[in-house]
Formats: C-alpha cells, structure tokens, sequence
C-alpha cells in the first residue's frame, strides 16, 4: 500500500512544459548540423511527446534510470530526434549533443539508442520495439509496480509481422498498462501507406484484436490528453491503442505532407527559412 501511494503522490507532480515549436527547432538544428534525415517523421509525433512527457508519463527529472518510471518506447526509431529535443529540454543530454549530433564520435545517433539517457530501446529495426515494450509492460504488471508503457509505432511499421504478434501477446496478458500510439501520417519511405501496403482501417484492427481504442488528431494537445485520459481510465482488462492521425512534416509548409522528406537533408536556405516559420509559430 505504502509502494501504490507513492506512485500516486510521482504521477501528480508539476511536469515541464514542452513547445512544439521550441521541440521542432531543435530537431532542425540538429538535422542542419548533422547533414541528417528523417525530418519528416520526427514533426508528425512532436504533440505526442509534448503531452507523453509534459502531463501523462511518471519519470524523475534528476534520473532518467529511475526505476519508478513510466516507459516511452519509440518503435518508430528515425523519429528520433523529435525525441532528443524533449530530452534537451529535460537537460538528460546537452547542448553539445545537439550540436555534434550525427557527427563522428557523437552518442546521437540517426535511430533510437537504448544508450542514450531516456531512450528505453534500440529501434532502428522498424517492428521490434513494440515487442519490447509488450515486455516492459509485462514486467510492471507482474511486479504490481504501477508503470505504464507508451510504446509509438508508424502507420507503415504495422506492415511488420511482430508488430502484429506483440498485439496478440498483449491482449492475451491483458496488459491494461500498454498503449501502443500510432502516428497514422499516410506515409512511410517508399510512399503513401495505401500505394505500399493498404491498411484499411487502423482502429478496426486494434479492436479485433482485443483493445480499447480511440482516434485524435494529433496535433491538437487538448484533444491528445483527453483521449489519453479516456483509455486510462477505462478498466476493462484490455491493452489501449490511440491512432493519431498526424501530417508529415508537421510545422514547416514546404515539408507538410511532402514524402521526400523522409530523405531530404537541409541546405542553408532552407534551413534558415525553416527557423524563420517556426520563429513566427504559436508559442
């Protein structure tokens, strides 16, 4: 009892805040700098981890390793550096991360890298990290510990047959502190997802296989936490699945829904406009 009340005083603390527009000129600072890729899809998850880390996942700012913590596990591994710069802001890793990021000798790398503080797996193969978090959710709810596990997959990842495995799994354990997020942007790298492998509806297929489900827009943060809390608080035994419908590129207009950044890389004119719309976005 004393172990449950503790987690329950964590979950209520004063969490930072987190700007989109602050997270996404980070992510372009770091892609200028590393003559790096993958802009496109670290964009369309940045509400996502604003809400994730500003308001819903239980962690301790002074320990990333706490092992209290709530797990965020990005599946969709080159969407990484929208994930450094909520790290950055947390001060788990430096300015001078930022700056040699992809760079010889730099500990950020292009894909998720469980050797980097607050990155839970190595995901850079797409379908692997959702069977990870299956285990780290397993682990918690055998252990009666109280932590959840938000594991974020790509609409073109859930081709993957072991994506499709760990939903069974999960299901099967009834791992009620799992929620499998996906950032449904209607791409993947080779083209649309119905021109590569036809989907059909996303949340019909997390229902079949047993899992409270809802879709967000997910760039709206009000929206994302509401349905966040709505699962939660949802006690019928089932994993949680939340589909996102999101943009790629989400947040620079010469980007937005643009596949070829997937694999673009940034030249000084269009690094210099990028920052100048996201000078000029909302705060």
């Amino acid at each position: 009892m004393a172990k449950s009340f503790k987690l329950l005083i964590k979950r209520s603390n004063m969490k930072p805040q987190f700007n989109p527009s602050s997270l996404r000129r980070t992510v372009v600072e770091m892609a200028f700098a590393g003559n790096a890729v993958h802009l496109g899809c670290a964009f369309s998850i940045i509400e996502l981890l604003s809400r994730l880390y500003g308001r819903h996942m239980r962690y301790d700012e002074s320990n990333p390793d706490d092992p209290s913590r709530d797990y965020l596990v990005l599946s969709k591994g080159h969407g990484v550096m929208a994930q450094y710069a909520c790290l950055y802001e947390l001060g788990w890793i430096g300015r001078n991360d930022i700056d040699a990021y992809f760079h010889d000798g730099s500990r950020l790398k292009g894909l998720s890298d469980a050797h980097v503080p607050g990155c839970e797996v190595t995901s850079g193969t797409l379908g692997h990290g959702l069977s990870v978090g299956v285990g780290l959710a397993l682990a918690a709810a055998r252990g009666k510990t109280g932590q959840k596990c938000y594991a974020i997959v790509g609409d073109g990842e859930i081709n993957e047959g072991s994506i499709w495995e760990a939903m069974l799994f999960a299901a099967h354990a009834k791992l009620d502190n799992l929620m499998v997020i996906v950032d449904a942007n209607g791409f993947q790298a080779m083209g649309t997802t119905d021109e590569v492998m036809q989907l059909g509806s996303i949340s019909a297929k997390f229902s079949a296989f047993d899992f409270d489900v809802l879709k967000v827009d997910g760039h709206d943060m009000d929206a994302i936490s509401a349905a966040i809390e709505k699962l939660e608080s949802i006690k019928s035994g089932r994993p949680k699945a939340l589909v996102a419908q999101t943009v790629k590129g989400k947040g620079v207009s010469y980007m937005e829904n643009v596949n070829a950044w997937h694999y673009s890389r940034l030249n000084q004119d269009l690094y210099a406009k990028a920052l100048r719309e996201l000078e000029g976005a909302p705060q």
